[in-house]
């Protein structure tokens, strides 16, 4: 057999090779669902995106015998490092065939990278950073991913541990169901209610017309609400623009609940229809037409992913967070929802997990994160 290159990729035609390689992977994966290809293209840092202002991307491809067999990017997160004074660096967009002498050569080649920024320790797969798409699937992969999910093969698990990583900190999503979801109002009804009451909060949508000032205010609450969170470190002002550039037509403002109090945001709770179906049928590609495909008849979509739910630390344990999913119930209803997806909660997050799992959601998949 001959042995494994790895070269950091230097221009367009390895640029190509980088991004085409899942589509060669995964041809016979009925579950995975291709990326979308502009979106994959700025994430890599091969168009503008403002997660690359401040920080750094090499991204390598492994090669045997001529042929692709991986490829992955080592990141410098200058933000991670700042904000949680860890001086670690981190990998992401891994991609392998199952190959543990490329998986090793590649993640070989992220350490060097790193060792020459004196990031000795790593982390990974972030695709770029926390607040992006992040970890391995390790359970559940009988049924292909939604909006914004990973997915991988069975085997990546396998590769990342063979090249000396081991478990850090793990995801979930859980699920829950139509038939769920009234008898979650009637057991929870009463008490949000009883919140809502006592401390005067007032709900509302998101506002199309004000779009960008309430995903701004949103990811405030998101920052503050994640400050002491595993790992976290918090979205620049230039990122959250273009995160409302992105969402600003696929958000539904009926499927996202905004709790406010004396006039200032206190939590927010926003739901993603699940697109994935859709993507894939475009093949991730949203010009010419697809993003028309995309967007058409949006209440033929009866999943969706509730991507997040955060509340401010000063009303975390009083009850904000009940009242703002507990909301999105009648919404949910209305629109006919049949299934709801919760994601991701970190296995560290006590609280979450605990309140899912009490109102009687399942958790059905599993992802993992790996340090180094």
């Amino acid at each position: 057999m001959s042995r494994v290159v790895v070269k950091p990729v230097a221009g367009r035609r390895e640029r190509k090779l980088f991004l085409g390689l899942p589509w060669r992977l995964y041809r016979d994966d009925p579950h995975w669902i291709p990326p979308l290809r502009m979106d994959q293209e700025e994430l890599v840092g091969y168009r503008h995106h403002p997660f690359y202002q401040r920080n750094e991307v090499q991204t390598f491809l492994a090669g045997r015998g001529g042929e692709v067999v991986g490829r992955i990017a080592a990141i410098h997160n200058r933000g991670h490092v700042e904000y949680q004074k860890d001086p670690r660096g981190f990998f992401g967009f891994f991609e392998c065939a199952d190959d543990q002498d490329a998986a090793k050569a590649l993640l070989d080649a992220v350490r060097s990278w790193l060792a020459e920024r004196d990031l000795c320790a790593l982390r990974g797969p972030m695709n770029p950073g926390m607040n992006y798409t992040l970890g391995t699937l390790v359970e559940g992969f009988d049924s292909p991913p939604t909006f914004l999910m990973t997915y991988n093969p069975p085997y990546y698990g396998r590769l990342l541990e063979g090249c000396g990583l081991a478990k850090a900190q793990d995801l979930y999503s859980y699920h829950a169901f139509k038939d769920m979801l009234p008898a979650s109002s009637a057991k929870h009804g009463p008490l949000a209610e009883q919140i809502v009451q006592r401390y005067n909060v007032k709900l509302r949508t998101l506002d199309r017309s004000r779009f960008l000032a309430d995903v701004i205010g949103f990811i405030d609450v998101y920052n503050r609400s994640m400050a002491k969170h595993w790992g976290f470190s918090p979205m620049s002002a230039e990122e959250v623009r273009h995160l409302a550039k992105g969402l600003r037509w696929l958000i539904v403002p009926e499927l996202t609940a905004i709790a406010e109090v004396d006039g200032r945001m206190v939590g927010a709770v926003f739901g993603m229809l699940d697109y994935n179906p859709r993507i894939r049928k475009i093949d991730g590609r949203l010009f010419p037409f697809g993003f028309v495909r995309l967007l058409w008849n949006r209440r033929a979509i009866k999943r969706i992913r509730l991507v997040s739910t955060n509340v401010i630390p000063e009303y975390q344990l009083l009850g904000v967070g009940l009242v703002l999913l507990r909301a999105l119930v009648p919404k949910g209803l209305a629109w006919g929802l049949e299934e709801v997806e919760y994601s991701w909660v970190a296995e560290s997050n006590a609280l979450s997990r605990g309140s899912l799992e009490k109102g009687g959601a399942k958790r059905l998949k599993t992802f993992r994160i790996y340090d180094g």
